[in-house]
């Protein structure tokens, strides 16, 4: 599959790129990609909620009422469960959502993920660019050059790059990631993906390694 490559001015340069079929040429593979988008998600997770139980309730023990023949169930004491103002019965408890997936899995997830952005013809290729101070305007025209203003936009960098991620950051529909760090969330979370023509050599040679 051929790309044009554009400038940061919306403009062609005269240049295509094919992009690597065993990257984004593959039958996407849907439920790789839902068990990596759950690892994501969960490790994201802080796992401290905490509800007080029975036993850990302050509260008096004073029986409230007759075992049987109330009418009613049966409650021992005001931090019953079945009583308002009482303790919560199998409430959460501080755990660790974090989950492991095979190396492979991951790298399958990404290729499928990067398969249906090329199937939506929603990757842009632009010449690799920087900018000499953070400037969030700068971004914002960028994107409105390339025709993708109002997505949810990634934007893929050869690496990491201080300058281009302050500029996007008070932009809550832009993220930028270095080549290496995109994982299958991020890809299927955004709109679009602009792509510098080098981040493309930096994703084959690891996703295919």
């Amino acid at each position: 599959m051929e790309v044009n490559v554009l400038n940061i001015n919306g403009q062609e340069t005269g240049r295509k790129v094919t992009l690597n079929e065993s990257v984004f040429g593959i039958e996407p593979n849907d439920h790789v990609l839902y068990l990596d988008v759950k690892q994501y998600l969960g490790n994201q997770r802080q796992g401290t909620a905490k509800a007080k139980e029975r036993s850990e309730h302050s509260g008096s023990t004073r029986k409230l009422g007759r075992q049987k023949g109330g009418g009613g169930a049966r409650r021992g004491d005001i931090n019953s469960p079945v009583l308002v103002g009482g303790a919560r019965a199998f409430g959460p408890r501080p755990r660790d959502y974090r989950t492991k997936l095979n190396l492979k899995t991951k790298i399958l997830a990404r290729k499928s993920a990067l398969a249906y952005k090329a199937q939506e013809n929603a990757i842009v290729v632009v010449e690799d660019f920087n900018l000499e101070a953070p400037k969030t305007k700068e971004m914002l025209n960028i994107a409105k050059n390339l025709k993708v203003d109002g997505k949810k936009i990634l934007f893929v960098l050869p690496a990491e790059n201080k300058t281009i991620y302050l500029s996007a950051r008070n932009v809550k529909s832009m993220n930028v990631q270095a080549a290496a760090n995109i994982h299958a969330y991020g890809i299927l979370n955004a709109d679009v993906m602009v792509v510098t023509e080098n981040s493309l050599s930096v994703i084959d040679s690891v996703l295919n390694k």
